[in-house]
């Protein structure tokens, strides 16, 4: 309980000190919440999304969870990305991974964790799919930073073969859905330099983000 306790004082101390820097900043933010940006980040306690592109609470959409999978049969994260495109009309969708992710790890090594490797079968999916390129890579350091940042690449995919962006982009709505990867050593965000605004952009975009990739780029 002591612990707990502990995270009550920061609550307060937090509170006063966004209070102090904007008095009118949670009367403000508890009328609406106006989002341009949804994030799709892996649960990974070391990856605080506000934090690390520096944006407040109301500026970030946020869903996560173990490896930053967009499943389609995933009616948590299809629910997330819906509200976000739909009702709250963000106009970037960012699928994050990071490097040293322990379930991309997991599944690059075949790793038996329990019932999260059903969940992991995905990522296993992208290793497969890209094991030649994974076995050319000179060490296991090296190839779990290729397969998170193929595995980036594949869920950005998958977001724009929803119907629910698709559905956007048909009606000429503003929308654009990136691959990033972040780097727990140094704190920096790589830009994989995957990033589609309409349908006709999926395939070109896969297959140069993914040719792009080489050498070992973990930070």
């Amino acid at each position: 309980m002591r612990i707990l306790r502990q995270l009550f004082d920061n609550n307060k101390a937090w509170a006063e000190r966004i209070q102090r820097q904007d008095p009118d900043f949670f009367s403000k933010l508890s009328q609406q919440q106006s989002p341009s940006y949804l994030w799709i980040g892996c649960a990974d306690s070391r990856v605080p999304a506000n934090e690390i592109v520096g944006l407040l609470p109301g500026e970030l959409f946020v869903h996560r969870n173990v490896a930053n999978l967009v499943v389609h049969t995933d009616l948590n994260c299809l629910s997330v990305l819906q509200f976000a495109v739909d009702i709250l009309k963000v106009r970037h969708i960012i699928v994050c991974g990071h490097y040293g992710c322990s379930g991309v790890q997991a599944a690059l090594r075949r790793t038996r964790l329990g019932l999260s490797d059903n969940w992991l079968r995905h990522v296993q999916d992208v290793r497969q799919k890209h094991e030649k390129y994974l076995a050319s890579a000179a060490s296991e350091v090296e190839a779990s930073a290729r397969l998170c940042e193929l595995n980036v690449i594949e869920q950005v995919a998958n977001v724009c073969y929803t119907t629910i962006a698709r559905d956007a982009w048909e009606r000429g709505q503003e929308l654009a859905v990136h691959g990033w990867v972040y780097g727990i050593q140094d704190g920096l965000l790589r830009d994989l330099n995957i990033n589609v605004t309409n349908p006709d952009e999926i395939l070109t975009a896969y297959d140069a983000a993914t040719s792009a990739l080489s050498g070992f780029t973990a930070g």
